[in-house]
């Protein structure tokens, strides 16, 4: 008797609403979860069960639930993967019947509303797709019988058992781990993980059990731990971070109303609040904690568990599969050197002797062959937090360990990564702890705070790598004469260590590096100098980008905070290992210069020599004339543009540019047209843009409108305004098919930015563009703040808000409606947040109510 589709389908739907609602409305508690996604997987057999009866296939024909399915756990959108197992030299293309009972069971399957992904296959053409594919051969181990014949699945799962080499088996899967672990930056720290695929996610779990199951060795966690491979507290750490995980992606299925695994910015607020998370003061102060915030802690403490049970797991089930046959060495009485693997000489040995476990990353440092830890170590290290206490982090003897951990000439960034990985960093720095999984809503970091300050101190570390050069070589060359690397590594250590607990991180962060000084017995002078670097590990960046380096006054104040070449050296390295740590996206070649250039003016000055305008004005003519005459330019080519400029423009440009003005314009002066050329970016990185055009008051919003309906992004801007009236300005710009098709957007450029200034036109409307997913669940108040200089004779605008399409033109807009002449733009694009300064003038801003009007007109721009 065959069942009615339609009913078919009103029982799967109603059976699984009341089992998603099940699962939505437990709270927090991660109680019952299994048993929940496995009751989801058995409804749905019992709906395959009806459709494979209607369908009449004989006995012979097995229908298999195979991969996730195949666990019998269901997720509310995970895929339904089935094998329907053919008797043996069935072949589909030879028996239209049967094909056709096979295509109206899947198509039955659709029409229910079960979305099943469907392999048809003998047992034969099973072995050999196996063989081929480690990722079939995975599937296949988690095979489930749902109907059918008996013998034919027990059969299969013989054959496969038979062919299945469990070494080769766990080598594929590790390999196959590693990969995924790439592609996800090798962090379970990302700011939007997978809570699936990423380290520390799911994914990690199931590798254990598969690779445990081929090797004969269980197929439960309970099994596993029968047979030796994990402890009583390792079992239970692994249930209730299995169940943590498992209920993180269920709800987030059942919220986004589809499959996805990522904890995308969307959706972290509204799957906080299901777990019932609300805002809430921190540590006592007035800091609130976000919903989210909550959550994800929670989440990146379950997944670093996740991280390191799966790597003592997997290394002891390769030890069963492959035991080593060398001999073990001894390092000290301690320990032993495991093929290059520190092996501890007993299971207690951290319990008995705690001193040893800082000795253990000492040892991994310094020693020669040693590259990693033993599945034997990683399990003492695993059960001896709670002896990592408060005795533990006053012990002067673990004062002198870390110390030398600090100061040792290599292996520091890789022996403080393994003690943040096992755990053992936040422990004995507890600081350090309550930063670990910390979130940043600041739109530029895409990591947590622990993993940005393990990412600046990997970067600080590589300026002293002769390998590394290549990166960074103007660090790398002030690295090579710097004799106190670990001075830097302790500033990157600490440089935020203090986020997140309200008020100053920069002096918090201070307090906390000059106790951890006195501990671990740094002399004054170095924890002078570590303070003062984690106090202005911000300041540089915010000058070099924010201010006029051709502003003497601004060299000299910043000269004056540094002090010396010495810290000025220090806080450089810093700066750019910082900025380089915060997202892939933030750091650029235009960044890049400005910081070199306000090191280099600095220098200067600290070395005695104060600031002179007259002389670097004529040391820029002098050097721009040189570049003139190896262009072979006619001589004093270049007066006739030079008497239009004034000392401000040879001042804020430098003499490669003066040169190329010279060479480009000398033949234009006074033309009457719009001249624009590009080159390539004397930053390496980029285009510039040079426009020679009569001034009109809305020149900058035509320009800027252009660059934004063309696809390029504003990094800097230099505007001037010639002595007979003719703008002079230079942009740097950047887009991303600009390397790949450098000389067709140059002749665009050339080409179409002479007629876009010299429009006649209103300017016209430009809606704004959306605000990144990121933007929209971390948005930003737009602030404008307008400043006069001492004089009230030029303002510097200042405008932050989250970054969108269009943000630049709307504000010039704004600006040449009130006829504001813009003389310097300073455009800082910090991940999704823009930090844009400009130096303005113009009558109107002599007034009190135009100055409002103005700052209104921004906001009100700003937050449309």
């Amino acid at each position: 008797m065959t069942t009615d589709l339609a009913i078919v389908k009103d029982r799967y739907r109603a059976g699984k609403q009341a089992l998603f609602a099940s699962l939505a409305g437990s709270g927090s508690s991660i109680r019952g979860i299994k048993s929940r996604l496995q009751s989801l997987s058995k409804h749905t057999d019992e709906t395959l069960a009806i459709l494979w009866e209607n369908s009449g296939f004989t006995d012979a024909t097995c229908l298999i639930a195979v991969g996730g399915y195949g666990r019998g756990e269901l997720y509310p959108h995970s895929d339904l993967d089935v094998l329907l197992l053919l008797p043996a030299h069935t072949r589909l293309d030879q028996d239209p019947e049967f094909k056709t009972k096979v295509e109206n069971f899947i198509s039955d399957c659709w029409d229910s509303g079960l979305e099943i992904g469907s392999s048809v296959r003998t047992t034969d053409e099973c072995l050999e797709e196996s063989a081929k594919d480690v990722t079939v051969q995975t599937s296949l181990l988690e095979a489930r019988l749902l109907m059918g014949s008996k013998s034919a699945f027990l059969q299969l799962q013989e054959k496969l058992a038979s062919d299945m080499d469990a070494y080769a088996f766990f080598v594929a899967k590790t390999l196959e781990q590693r990969q995924r672990h790439n592609k996800f930056d090798d962090t379970p720290y990302s700011l939007e993980p997978n809570c699936k695929e990423s380290p520390g996610g799911l994914r990690d779990l199931q590798v254990v059990l598969w690779v445990a199951q081929a090797a004969g060795l269980g197929k439960t966690w309970d099994e596993l731990a029968k047979n030796g491979l994990a402890t009583a507290f390792e079992l239970r750490q692994l249930k209730s971070n299995l169940a943590q995980l498992s209920l993180i992606r269920a709800r987030l299925h059942l919220i986004a109303g589809r499959r996805e695994d990522r904890l995308v910015f969307d959706l972290q607020t509204s799957l906080a609040e299901s777990f019932g998370y609300r805002s809430k003061a921190e540590d006592g102060s007035k800091m609130q904690r976000r919903p989210s915030e909550e959550l994800m802690r929670r989440y990146y403490w379950a997944a670093k568990a996740v991280s390191q049970l799966n790597q003592v797991l997997l290394l002891n089930i390769e030890e069963r599969l492959n035991p080593s046959i060398w001999p073990m060495p001894a390092i000290n009485e301690r320990f032993f050197d495991k093929a290059g693997m520190l092996e501890v000489a007993t299971d207690d040995l951290y319990l008995r002797e705690p001193h040893a476990i800082l000795e253990t990353f000492r040892l991994y440092e310094q020693t020669v062959g040693i590259k990693g830890l033993s599945a034997r170590t990683l399990r003492a290290l695993y059960n001896a937090r709670s002896i990592m206490n408060a005795q533990f982090r006053s012990d002067p003897v673990n004062h002198e360990t870390f110390r030398q951990i600090l100061m040792a000439p290599e292996g520091i960034t890789h022996a403080i990564r393994l003690m943040n990985q096992t755990s053992v960093l936040g422990r004995y720095l507890w600081v350090f702890r309550k930063i670990v999984g910390q979130m940043q809503h600041d739109l530029f970091h895409v990591y947590t705070v622990d993993q940005h300050i393990l990412m600046v101190l990997r970067n600080v570390r590589r300026f002293f790598m002769a390998e590394h050069s290549h990166e960074y070589p103007a660090c790398s060359q002030l690295a090579a004469g710097w004799d106190k690397p670990w001075i830097l590594i302790v500033a990157a250590l600490f440089h935020d260590i203090a986020k997140g607990r309200g008020g100053d991180h920069s002096e918090l962060g201070k307090k906390d590096v000059r106790v951890f000084c006195r501990q671990h017995g740094i002399e004054a002078e170095d924890t002078k100098l570590i303070e003062f670097l984690v106090g202005e590990h911000l300041s540089m960046s915010r000058i070099a980008q924010k201010e006029d380096l051709s502003n003497p006054d601004v060299i000299l104040a910043f000269a004056a905070r540094v002090g010396n070449e010495r810290y000025l050296t220090a806080l450089y390295l810093l700066t750019v290992a910082d900025i380089r740590g915060t997202s892939p996206k933030v750091w650029n070649a235009w960044k890049g210069k400005l910081l070199e250039d306000l090191y280099r003016y600095t220098l200067r000055v600290l070395g005695g020599r104060a600031p002179d305008a007259a002389a670097v004005i004529e040391g820029r003519k002098r050097e721009a004339l040189i570049e003139l005459a190896l262009f072979a330019e006619p001589f004093e080519s270049h007066i006739k543009l030079w008497e239009t400029l004034d000392v401000s423009y040879f001042i804020r440009h430098d003499a490669s540019d003066i040169a190329w003005h010279a060479r480009q314009l000398s033949r234009h002066v006074n033309k009457g047209k719009a001249i624009v050329r590009a080159r390539r970016s004397s930053a390496g990185e980029g285009m510039q843009v040079l426009v020679y055009t009569p001034d009109v008051p809305d020149l900058f919003a035509r320009i800027c409108g252009y660059f934004h309906q063309a696809g390029f992004s504003i990094l800097d801007a230099k505007i001037h305004t010639t002595k007979n009236g003719y703008a002079i300005d230079t942009f740097q710009v950047s887009s991303p098919d600009l390397d790949e098709h450098y000389r067709e957007l140059a002749a665009i450029v050339e080409a179409e930015m002479g007629r876009a200034v010299e429009d006649k036109q209103p300017l016209p409307e430009q809606g704004m563009g959306r605000v990144s997913r990121r933007g929209k669940s971390f948005p930003i108040a737009p602030r404008v703040d307008l400043q006069p200089d001492d004089k009230a004779q030029r303002w510097l605008l200042t405008v932050s808000a989250s970054d969108r399409v269009g943000l630049l033109y709307l504000i010039a807009r704004v600006l040449a409606k009130h006829h504001i002449n813009l003389l310097l733009a300073k455009v800082t694009t910090l991940g999704e947040r823009v930090e844009d300064t400009f130096l303005i003038d113009g009558p109107e801003l002599q007034q009190n109510k135009a100055q409002i009007a103005i700052e209104t007109e921004l906001l009100q721009a700003l937050d449309t």
